[in-house]
């Protein structure tokens, strides 16, 4: 006997270890585990979603009596007490409790009851609720952590009271299956050796899950941690692209505001509209027809102040790729730029062209000028342009926060003169992406077409 409770004893870590990882598999089942302020219908649910492997277990060892390794109920109750608070635990006991007073082992009831209750109490009594999930089977470094703890502090560790507790409660459990034979099962041996692996290896199939969902816990939060810094990041780079395009617009207001004040109130009227959409549209992802249609608007601008004969705009626009989806503002600062740097030293003005193209799954989107073009040291910098190009620069940024290696810009020297910028954009499948959606998870989460 002793041999085959020896083996079931290696066989329950198996099984504790498997039936953890697989329901840490669920994202509702993360969702409902990680969420420390559950509702109550969500600590149901949390209960239920745990006790049906761990029940379908229970069944599995009354109907096969040789199987003994796949009865974790114990183990079960304190892991819902302890993960889910008094409510799941009582409910989760009783739910485990079910395969086996369906074969007569009426004690199974109230004494899954009280484990999963009382874990749940000592859950409400920890300070800190990370220390649930840094529980170790090796119960040898808590109990030296908390000799340390005692000397400059005395105090009562709760790791240690949940190591307590559960021997405590394991020795019930075995006492009571000795007082009513068959009405509560239990692994039970006479020989001190073989009982010492039997408490040893209760708390090893609770530490396992422990250690198991906690891994994904930690992994979970350090992809949060990654999408709020990557949403810093564009919010932070969006908020310079902004104030860059408003600081030149405004330049160009103040320098006709005295000779030509009804030219300077109409480009005031044109940047009103400009800012009314920034600040009504606030999405990260627009279609490229609702980006060339605020370039019009900040090119009206712009003519105005060079003159209609000295700036002209031509654009070549495939139509199919108007729906395509674009990071808002993408555009302006490379407009910007060829106007500012490209045309703005040449004194008889230029042209600037704007093509788009759909290639594969990918949008091909030109910025061209025929201007003076650009030196070779600041085509070597293609992330800080020389100082000069902050606005490009910032498009560059945004573009690798974005979509990471799969956009890039390309900025060169055209033979004939000015300057060629293209980005080089993948497309969203289908709609999975709508323009309102987040601009890391929208670029992280989504897949490309």
């Amino acid at each position: 006997m002793d041999k085959l409770i020896l083996i079931s004893l290696l066989i329950k870590l198996g099984v504790a270890a498997a039936v953890g990882s697989a329901l840490v598999r669920s994202r509702e089942f993360q969702r409902l585990l990680f969420h420390e302020d559950r509702t109550f219908s969500q600590t149901i649910y949390l209960a239920i979603f745990m006790s049906v492997p761990f029940a379908l277990g229970v069944l599995v060892r009354a109907s096969t009596p040789n199987f003994l390794a796949a009865d974790l109920s114990f183990e079960a109750a304190v892991l819902m007490g302890v993960v889910g608070g008094p409510l799941a635990g009582a409910l989760g006991g009783l739910l485990l409790a079910i395969p086996a007073v369906m074969h007569a082992e009426w004690l199974s009831l109230p004494f899954n009851i009280l484990v999963g209750l009382t874990m749940g109490l000592l859950r409400t009594g920890a300070t800190d609720r990370d220390l649930i999930w840094s529980f170790s089977p090796f119960v040898d470094l808590n109990i030296y952590r908390w000799i340390r703890k005692l000397f400059p502090r005395p105090r009562l560790d709760w790791q240690i009271t949940l190591f307590l507790v559960i021997i405590a409660l394991r020795l019930l459990g075995i006492e009571l299956a000795r007082w009513r034979p068959g009405f509560l099962f239990t692994l039970d041996s006479r020989n001190l050796w073989v009982q010492v692996a039997n408490f040893a290896s209760t708390i090893f199939c609770i530490g396992i899950p422990l250690k198991i969902w906690n891994n994904t816990r930690i992994e979970l939060k350090l992809e949060e941690q990654e999408r709020l810094l990557l949403q810093a990041r564009m919010e932070a780079l969006q908020s310079q692209i902004n104030p860059h395009f408003l600081f030149n617009t405004l330049n160009s207001v103040s320098s006709l505001v005295r000779f030509d004040p009804d030219t300077a109130r109409e480009l005031i009227v044109k940047l009103a509209n400009i800012l009314r959409r920034l600040l009504r549209k606030a999405d990260a992802f627009v279609q490229l027809r609702e980006e060339i249609e605020f370039i019009d608007d900040y090119l009206d601008i712009e003519v105005v102040r060079f003159g209609h004969d000295k700036l002209q705009v031509i654009k070549q626009l495939d139509p199919a790729s108007l729906d395509a989806l674009v990071p808002s503002m993408v555009l302006q600062p490379l407009v910007e730029n060829s106007i500012k740097h490209g045309l703005g030293p040449k004194i008889e003005g230029g042209s600037i062209v704007i093509r788009s193209a759909l290639h594969g799954g990918t949008l091909v989107i030109q910025v061209q000028d025929d201007g003076v073009g650009m030196s070779d040291g600041f085509l070597e910098r293609p992330t800080g342009f020389g100082g000069t190009g902050i606005g490009m620069a910032n498009v560059s940024e945004r573009l690798r926060v974005l979509y990471g290696d799969s956009a890039k810009m390309v900025v060169n020297n055209n033979p004939s003169g000015g300057t060629l910028v293209e980005l080089i954009i993948p497309i969203f499948a289908g709609e999975e992406v709508s323009p309102a959606a987040n601009p890391v998870q929208a670029a992280r989460s989504s897949t490309l077409r």
